[in-house]
């Protein structure tokens, strides 16, 4: 079984920075460094929504317009480990963070068969 665990969220003011990874551990089977992955957030009384996904080479990216620009996702696929970099945070940010692994890039929940419990990013104005 694979098991996605984030960390780096916290407390931020506007206009910081912080960074989310997300590591992957257990019975990692072997296409799984081939899996796509993603970032998502849920916001209170909101959707879950992407903000971010990379292809298993690190070549293709997705961005939710809301964050492009500002926020940077990567991978280390030796380190089954995946990464948001997040800038010029605003009090809109503010949201539970998961991170997710499908088969292919997508930004849709359902293309994702694992996922991570979650971490808690808070922008303060």
């Amino acid at each position: 079984q694979v098991q996605l665990v984030e960390s780096g969220g916290g407390l931020v003011q506007a206009g910081g920075s912080l960074r989310l990874s997300c590591a992957a551990s257990g019975r990692t089977f072997s296409s799984f460094s081939s899996y796509a992955r993603g970032w998502f957030r849920q916001a209170p009384g909101r959707e879950r929504e992407c903000v971010a996904a990379i292809n298993w080479r690190g070549v293709s990216t997705y961005y939710a317009d809301s964050v492009e620009g500002r926020f940077t996702i990567s991978r280390d696929n030796a380190r089954n480990t995946v990464y948001l970099q997040m800038n010029s945070l605003k009090p809109e940010d503010t949201a539970v963070y998961y991170c997710a692994a499908g088969p292919s890039l997508s930004s849709k929940t359902y293309d994702y068969d694992y996922w991570g419990q979650g971490t808690q990013v808070t922008v303060s104005s």
